[in-house]
Parts: C-alpha cells; structure tokens; sequence
C-alpha cells in the first residue's frame, strides 16, 4: 500500500501553502486552532493522518508563537499516528543566533533544532539559512534549498549587460560570490562596522561599481538600514542602478519607509514571509513552484540536489 500524502498549514504561511498544495495538485488539510481566553492556543487536524507522511508549513518569525504553533502541529501528527512529519520552514526564525558571539548568550538556533527534533519531525524543509552550519546542529535530515533557484532566472531577465553582484557585508561575500560565478559577473562587497544590533555604524565600498548595475544579495532584509545605506553608498560610488535580491522580507521597525527613501530601484523578495505592507519598490516571487517540486522528487525517492 502505498503511503499518502497530507499538507497542512500553520496561520503564519497560510496563502504560501495553498499555493504550495496547489502546486503539488492536492487540497491543503483541514486544521482548526482553538483559541482561549489567556491566549493559549491548540491545532486540531479535522481529518485523519493515520499512515501518512504530514508536511506541515509555517514560518517561525517572531512572534513566538509560530514557532510553538508548529511544535504543537508536529506533536499532534505524531500522536494520531503519522507516519512521517515533515516540518517545511520557508523562514527558519532565530537562526541569527547561531554561535555565542558574546558571553553569556544562548544559542537559540540550536534550541530550536532541539526542539523540533523533540516535538517529533522526522525532517526539516528550509530555505537560505541564516548560517549554513545550522543544518549541523539537527539529527535528522535537513534539506536546505536556496533561493537562487528563484533569483537568479529574474536576474538572467533583467540583464542589461552591464550587471555587478554585490554583497552589503563581509558576511553575504560568499553567496554573493556564488551569484557572480553563476552568472559569469564581477563582484563588489560593502564593508559595514556595527556598535549596537540593527545599527550601521560606518560602512565602505570595495571594488569598482562606477557605470554598473548592481544587484545586491542576501539572505534577509531587516530593518533595511545596511540595504538603504549600501544602495546609496554604490550610487555615490558611480553605480547606474542598485537592485536587491532578499530572501526572507522580515521588514521589521522602519524598513518600508527606508526602502522607499533610498537608492534602490527594486527590492525583490520570496514569499517566506507574508509581506506585511506593500510598497512600489518590493517584488515578490513565489517559491510554491520550488517547494512543490522538492515534495515531489522525495515522495517519488528522486535526488534534490540540482535544487542546491
């Protein structure tokens, strides 16, 4: 007897796995979520799991709640007898706290492996991990897909012939230098100094941007002050245009009004996160397509790697 498939969604990714569900050709599960008085909260699957492998998709960006949501998802799953749950995480949440950077921090990155490891998933589905060597601090398998799947066939559409990738910090050089091999491109980079989190305190360019257009890359875009601030500082450096390519659009705080007040011609995004508010320079490309062909190559037992 061949074993079935169910997809189900957490409130946080909800439009995301429609489109995913649909995508794959099948009707995302019923699951309710009760609510109390205090806030306490409890999902309940309203159709049976029994034998079946349960992809369960949602997001764990703050707040907190969307997290412990999809640890109590995975926890009933696995009580009405699943027989695989795989957590999908387009946006895995706290993976910037991924090493003890100062004394006396934790490293939450790690705590949450734990955590869905001990909630019961069998494996995690995510996308450009804020630090690859997160995928380590799991037992169980964890594919980790990346978003130039859906970047870089936009980037090839809007060549003019004259691009440069770029990364805006020491820390997105390497997969901004993964684009520039691709892509058969130069490579420019921001150098940033930070005194407080969120907080760009100076920041220099290096390479030659002058007459280019340059596409910046990285894995999330936040408060956007490193983003706005190294989009400007490549124009005052000669540059033609300033594009980014972000994969996971938190826009937290003042983000949306810095975008719209800086240099940056277009900010393209995937739909990890719901947008929470939209602006004339924000582009989002779906990554349902992508998540739907991994299910299927591992339901079907088909390799995923063209998708690394």
């Amino acid at each position: 007897m061949s074993i079935g498939i169910k997809i189900f969604a957490g409130r946080a990714t909800k439009q995301l796995a429609e489109k995913i569900a649909m995508e794959y050709g099948v009707d995302l599960g019923n699951v309710t979520v009760s609510e109390f008085s205090d806030g306490e909260f409890q999902p309940s699957f309203e159709e049976t799991v029994r034998g079946q492998d349960v992809f369960l998709i949602q997001s764990t960006m703050p707040p907190v709640d969307n997290l412990f949501e999809l640890l109590l998802m995975i926890d009933a799953a696995k009580r009405a007898s699943a027989h695989r749950v795989i957590a999908v995480i387009p946006y895995f949440g706290f993976a910037r706290q991924d090493r003890k950077d100062k004394p006396r921090v934790a490293i939450g990155s790690k705590m949450v492996a734990l955590m869905l490891e001990s909630a019961g998933a069998d494996r995690i589905m995510t996308m450009d991990l804020h630090a690859d060597q997160i995928q380590g601090f799991f037992e169980i398998p964890v594919d980790h897909l990346y978003a130039s799947t859906i970047f870089l066939p936009y980037i090839k559409q809007i060549d003019t012939g004259n691009l440069i990738m770029a990364a805006p910090d020491a820390g997105g050089a390497k997969r901004a230098n993964s684009y520039s091999k691709k892509l058969d491109l130069g490579l420019a980079m921001c150098h940033k100094q930070r005194k407080v989190a969120n907080e760009v305190a100076e920041m220099t360019v290096i390479g030659d941007v002058s007459g280019k257009d340059v596409i910046l890359v990285d894995d999330m875009v936040d408060t956007a002050g490193t983003l706005a601030k190294a989009a400007d500082l490549f124009i005052e450096n000669g540059a033609t245009s300033v594009r980014a390519c972000c994969t996971h659009a938190v826009l937290s705080g003042p983000a949306i009004e810095r975008i719209e007040n800086s240099s940056l011609t277009e900010l393209v995004v995937t739909d990890s996160i719901p947008l929470k508010q939209n602006s004339s320079k924000i582009k989002v490309l779906s990554v349902a397509s992508l998540y739907a062909s991994v299910i299927h190559s591992m339901m079907d037992h088909k390799s995923i790697s063209t998708h690394f």
